[in-house]
């Protein structure tokens, strides 16, 4: 079943089998599991008559030759292969194996482009054991930077020894170079609703939200919570209580703005003590970054003030911060000509999650492709997309890639 969307869905239960945990799919960058997961996908590329390599940052990258040999530069095709904690099975997997099954197509009828095509199988995008995101698609585009090589996770292990510790050379992930590409385009589940309420299998993606992602840290003063008044407490937790409604009334304001506290922790974490300090995260994201950058600003302001009266102190620490990313409209166009041809109307939406084509836009042109998933539930198991709908995106990216004029090195054409 190579090829279609059946066996594109087969693999993808093959691959949710892969996990660090049992029971449940979890598989983060530098690990075991996605070590597995790259060296499966790898063996489905080089099956499909692609020349597969592995980088040093567990990139496994499949490259079917063009008719011109290397004359011209790849187009990309890719997504990535980590989960965040307890996934589903078809975020990133998705395109990566569409991508596949694209190839497969070209070889059964022993076509080749005018160009070589490259599928690439990105070893992190969602951040998930170190805490910064693209840690993969980075280091394929010659973009990782130095200091990510120190980030540490829960474990206390860093970058630069989880890379050693599968054989890799974590300084080679700094030598990368910089690549010249025709452009890149990702396929990806919605992860949201709107292609469900518009009854479309697909939908062209026009720009991709910033994102601002910050630590935010309270430190009051534990006590008994027996013997402690309340006039005179200094409660990290209500003070942080406060401060997430205060994130949820701002990120309501405008349009298009989420804002999100998915984290909390609390010392000294005991049912009998007042809490003497509170951590949260906060994620902010809107396709304006002014608007972005206006509603993060309003709610360093207010949480300020919180903690001034509730006379705790404010620790607000940014760890994270990408602005938002316009798809190509060359590509968007030749995309939305694609769907019509399949007699489809081809829908525009924003993505509001952020995807490994933030990274790749900054080399060359790139686009986006959604595929719509049942409910837009994504990072959950019940995460689910149609074989029909499937069958709709390998056909729209094997006519996207056949029509003229795809190979133009991007960068002439900024």
């Amino acid at each position: 079943m190579t090829g279609t969307a059946a066996g594109v869905l087969a693999r993808a239960v093959a691959l949710g089998e892969i996990s660090e945990e049992p029971g449940r799919l979890t598989r983060r960058f530098a690990t075991g599991a996605l070590r597995a997961a790259g060296d499966l996908v790898g063996e489905w590329m080089a099956a499909a008559g692609m020349e597969v390599r592995r980088d040093d940052a567990g990139n496994v990258v499949g490259r079917y030759a063009g008719t011109g040999g290397d004359a011209r530069p790849p187009f990309v095709l890719g997504s990535h292969l980590d989960t965040v904690p307890g996934a589903g099975r078809y975020d990133g997997v998705l395109g990566v194996l569409v991508s596949v099954a694209v190839v497969e197509r070209l070889v059964t009828r022993s076509e080749r482009l005018a160009f070589p095509l490259e599928v690439a199988a990105f070893a992190d995008e969602e951040g998930a054991r170190f805490g910064v995101a693209y840690l993969g698609s980075t280091a394929y585009a010659g973009l990782f930077e130095p200091a990510w090589l120190h980030l540490v996770d829960e474990s206390g292990t860093t970058v630069t020894d989880a890379v050693r510790s599968l054989g890799d050379d974590p300084d080679a992930l700094l030598r990368a170079s910089q690549p010249t590409l025709s452009g890149y385009l990702e396929v990806h589940i919605e992860q949201g609703p709107v292609l469900e309420h518009e009854d479309l299998p697909v939908g062209v993606v026009t720009a991709i939200s910033g994102r601002t992602r910050a630590s935010i840290g309270l430190r009051g003063q534990a006590g008994h919570a027996g013997t402690l008044p309340m006039p005179w407490r200094r409660d990290a937790l209500a003070a942080a209580a406060e401060a997430v409604l205060a994130v949820e009334e701002i990120g309501g304001r405008e349009d298009g703005l989420v804002a999100t506290v998915g984290m909390l922790s609390v010392e000294p974490g005991a049912a009998n003590v007042v809490p003497g300090a509170a951590t949260f995260s906060l994620d902010v994201r809107h396709v304006d970054d002014r608007a972005r950058g206006r509603a993060t600003g309003q709610m360093l302001e207010v949480i300020s003030r919180i903690a001034a009266t509730r006379q705790v102190e404010l620790d607000w620490e940014v760890l994270h911060e990408t602005p938002a990313v316009a798809m190509a409209p060359w590509l968007r166009e030749r995309l939305a000509e694609a769907i019509g041809a399949e007699g489809l109307r081809a829908t525009s939406l924003v993505s509001g999650a952020g995807h490994d084509a933030v990274v790749l836009a900054r080399v060359c042109d790139a686009a986006m492709l959604f595929v719509r998933c049942a409910g837009g539930i994504s990072h959950d198991p019940r995460e689910s997309v149609d074989e029909a709908d499937v069958a709709v995106a390998i056909d729209v990216v094997e006519r996207f890639l056949l029509g003229e004029g795809l190979a133009r090195p991007s960068l002439e054409t900024r």
